[in-house]
């Protein structure tokens, strides 16, 4: 991979809307994810965990605490699921974790299996 891939992708839910850019290197995932507008929330790093290794998943939070759950949860995921260095922000102002999670893990799996667009 030479160039970064970036992809966008936006959903309606009840009337909110979520939106997702994706930015995929060759060594790390970044996903910004947030409600109405495009902004930098709680953020989350996560490493891949080896197959054999046992125990928690390797993953923190960086910056705020409003998202930390889900931010943490995306951001495990997503390392496992593309073997790389992930990187989750999460900003909502309406829409509480437990109801935005099935929403915003709707939307990493959409973006990650897009193709990419141009920014």
């Amino acid at each position: 991979m030479s160039r970064a891939r970036v992809a966008k992708e936006r959903l309606e839910k009840k009337g909110v809307l979520f939106l997702a850019i994706y930015l995929e290197t060759e060594n790390s995932s970044v996903v910004f994810l947030s409600e109405g507008e495009d902004r930098l929330g709680t953020l989350a790093v996560s490493m891949p965990q080896e197959e054999k290794m046992v125990g928690p998943p390797l993953s923190s939070v960086l910056l705020g605490d409003r998202n930390a759950t889900i931010a943490r949860i995306l951001a495990e995921r997503l390392a496992q699921t593309m073997n790389k260095i992930a990187l989750v922000s999460v900003f909502t102002k309406t829409v509480d974790d437990r109801e935005a999670a099935p929403i915003l893990l709707k939307l990493v799996r959409k973006i990650t299996e897009r193709e990419a667009v141009e920014p």
